[in-house]
């Protein structure tokens, strides 16, 4: 089978857990970073799969890679490949199939706690997890409408729209399930600033101190991989075969 196409957008951006999701599966991938000038491929039919991951920057910025990402992800589909959204790569996917891409009504930085819908669909992709409450860990200032014919599987409290499914093969998720320990660390450090910011303004409605944001990082970034394997066993059974 093609590789899986991972575009990483930033430096902080990592697969984390997702790669461990594929290669468990027996799958290889292959890193594009696209945040060192790697371009974006001009057609998907080389892989198997494309994997969207997340980044600072906005899915409305006019850097010239989105316009040729938000191509790629039409192709994808027209070709019957799935695609895989995280964070900005889901904002992406979202843009690309006609939502809309808006500043969330808050900043949301830290653990929540999403709901998983009760659907047919949701337990298709969830399986366990459906129909209940699920940890989540936040880190976006915007958000996305569903785009014509997705259907939802995660909300949320501060922001609604936290994950759908288009046509029972791409999947988009707003929470990074795919946090590892070591790098929510960087990312609460790097960020201690404007998490500081947020909580003054915004009182800590939806963001967290740094230090509560790492505190237990084994068990909560546990809870949130094993909710992302769930998804990634259904997401890898529509991989494009040779």
């Amino acid at each position: 089978m093609k590789p899986v196409a991972i575009l990483q957008h930033s430096a902080p951006g990592e697969p984390g857990h997702v790669l461990e999701c594929l290669r468990g599966q027996g799958l290889a991938t292959r890193i594009i970073r696209i945040d060192q000038g790697q371009a974006v491929p001009g057609s998907p039919a080389d892989f198997s799969g494309l994997v969207l991951m997340g980044g600072a920057m906005g899915a409305n910025d006019s850097l010239p890679w989105i316009a040729d990402e938000l191509n790629l992800i039409r192709a994808a589909d027209a070709a019957g490949i799935p695609v895989a959204g995280h964070c900005l790569g889901a904002q992406l996917m979202a843009r690309a199939f006609g939502g809309t891409v808006l500043p969330n009504a808050i900043p949301e930085h830290g653990w929540a706690l999403l709901d998983a819908d009760a659907s047919a669909l949701s337990r298709e992709w969830l399986g366990e997890f459906a129909d209940r409450p699920v940890p989540g860990l936040q880190w976006h200032d915007d958000t996305f409408t569903l785009p014509p014919g997705a259907q939802a599987i995660l909300s949320g409290r501060h922001c609604q729209n936290q994950g759908f499914v288009m046509r029972g093969m791409h999947l988009a998720v707003q929470s990074h399930f795919e946090m590892t320990p070591d790098l929510l660390r960087r990312w609460s450090c790097n960020w201690s600033g404007r998490i500081a910011r947020e909580i003054a303004r915004f009182g800590g409605v939806a963001t967290q101190p740094a230090a509560e944001i790492t505190a237990d990082l084994q068990a909560r970034t546990g809870a949130v991989n094993r909710i992302l394997e769930r998804l990634y066993e259904r997401w890898v059974t529509g991989l494009k075969r040779d």
